[in-house]
């Protein structure tokens, strides 16, 4: 073996060791408040040291430009502004430099929609299950493969944290799975610790089918509104209902099989535990579920793609919905058809919680280029959208759709140390993250090669033996 692929070998070992699994009282507070049949997380930090980053400009996450310093200790931030005195923490230079906090991508397909990827198909079967409109009992953690390149690129990106989630080929798809991006063995080893799943689901041509259920939009709604009435009764004889003082719509009109475990994830999100990230492009498809998931008082609802979503920005803000949307992404099918490069931006600009998102892994690592790009078009419609307020759009409004804005998202005090230096404006395509922390611990580094997680299916690349 030669010397550059063993020291890929060698960090490939460091990663699967330092993922080793957890102390049983974690796996206990991790499953806590993550909804029901949650596995536990085997997550460990790499190893880390406390350290202080000086001079940097920080872009906080919750709105705020400053020029200061931010000091870690065992994984958390613990100041930050001007730090006169660290302590033993290691002292790096942030001087002409930008911090934030680490990138939340909430809608990825990593390990189901694979890299390298060909038109053969193949393990693309994955990423829905299909033998029925409602597989509300499935997983995508059971499908991932957690050495997909995809992950390692993400990294490189500045993405700290993604959320897996089944695909929109039905109308509800499962629960997804919140991960860190370093590529490990297994994918309980990159689940983020206690973060809560969500639940997929479909409006919309995706899930319109030929010959088989719902084979219409009007057929969509009755199969969401019988699965909805079926979690109710189930609810209602676990005693929820009457702790919630909700009464149930009445007897469903049928079953799509699948017994105990659908209901019990559908229960899930009607009692407020899961959110819900639905795929759904067309304003009035949006305005439609929407109304239909509130009376079943399932609230906490993320909208996907949403090409049309400025359309309906204010009452989006009104009913506390976060949006994630793509810059320029419009004309593929009919239902993006009235999408436009200003829609997150009147999304925010209408006092909502807009989000950028991949979908694709060719995107995975360009959130900061895509969210500068929503930006610019939001500016020229005459919008002030300065980089401190464009990065909620990929840090703390992320972090709030997923149910981990106490944890992750923004740089302040408490917070877990996941964060990116930039080598300049991280809105600027000549600007590339030089360190990426997750916890504390530096996950990736430009400068540092054997600090470059890579899978096994580039272990043999050229430029990784020194040809850049």
């Amino acid at each position: 073996m030669n010397k550059a692929l063993r020291s890929l070998a060698e960090a490939a070992l460091a990663l699967s060791l330092a993922a080793a699994p957890v102390a049983a009282k974690d796996r206990a507070d991790a499953a806590q408040g993550a909804g029901a049949d949650v596995a536990a997380s085997d997550y460990r930090p790499l190893p880390r040291q406390d350290m202080v980053l000086v001079g940097a400009t920080i872009l906080d996450g919750a709105g705020r430009r400053l020029i200061g310093d931010v000091l870690v200790r065992d994984g958390r931030i613990v100041e930050v502004g001007a730090i006169a005195d660290a302590g033993n923490a290691k002292r790096i230079d942030a001087t002409g430099r930008w911090l934030t906090p680490g990138l939340i991508d909430i809608h990825t397909h990593y390990g189901t929609f694979l890299l390298p990827q060909s038109d053969s198909g193949g393990d693309w079967s994955d990423i829905t299950e299909r033998s029925a409109p409602n597989v509300a009992d499935t997983a995508i953690e059971h499908a991932v493969r957690s050495s997909d390149p995809g992950f390692s690129h993400a990294l490189a990106g500045g993405v700290t944290t993604a959320q897996i989630l089944p695909g929109s080929s039905v109308l509800i798809g499962g629960r997804s799975v919140i991960v860190h991006t370093i590529p490990t063995v297994t994918l309980a080893q990159m689940r983020f610790p206690g973060a809560p799943q969500g639940l997929k689901m479909a409006c919309g041509g995706n899930s319109v089918n030929e010959g088989t259920f719902p084979t219409s939009r009007q057929g969509q709604i009755a199969g969401l509104k019988r699965a909805l009435q079926e979690a109710e009764l189930y609810l209602a004889k676990q005693g929820g209902g009457e702790k919630s003082g909700r009464k149930p719509h009445g007897p469903p009109g049928g079953r799509q099989g699948g017994g105990e475990a659908r209901e019990a994830t559908l229960a899930a999100a009607i009692a407020g535990e899961l959110p819900v990230h639905l795929h759904c492009y067309r304003a009035d498809d949006i305005a439609t579920w929407l109304a239909v998931l509130k009376d079943f008082g399932i609230t906490r609802v993320t909208v996907h793609h949403a090409a049309e979503a400025y359309k309906i920005a204010p009452m989006l803000a009104r009913e506390n919905v976060c949006v994630a949307v793509w810059p320029d992404w419009w004309g593929f099918k009919r239902e993006a058809e009235d999408g436009i490069p200003e829609n997150a931006a009147f999304i925010d600009a209408a006092g909502g919680c807009a989000i950028m998102h991949s979908d694709i892994p060719m995107l995975g690592s360009l959130l900061n280029i895509e969210t500068a790009k929503a930006a610019a078009a939001g500016r020229r419609a005459g919008l002030d959208i300065p980089p401190e307020r464009a990065i909620r759009w990929i840090t703390s409004n992320a972090a709030r759709a997923i149910g981990l804005e106490h944890r992750i998202g923004t740089i302040a005090p408490g917070m877990n140390a996941d964060l990116v230096v930039w080598s300049g404006d991280p809105f600027s395509v000549f600007s590339k993250p030089d360190l990426v922390l997750i916890e504390g611990a530096v996950a990736f580094d430009r400068s540092d090669k054997s600090r470059r997680p890579v899978s096994d299916f580039e272990l043999g690349r050229p430029q990784r033996e020194g040809i850049e």
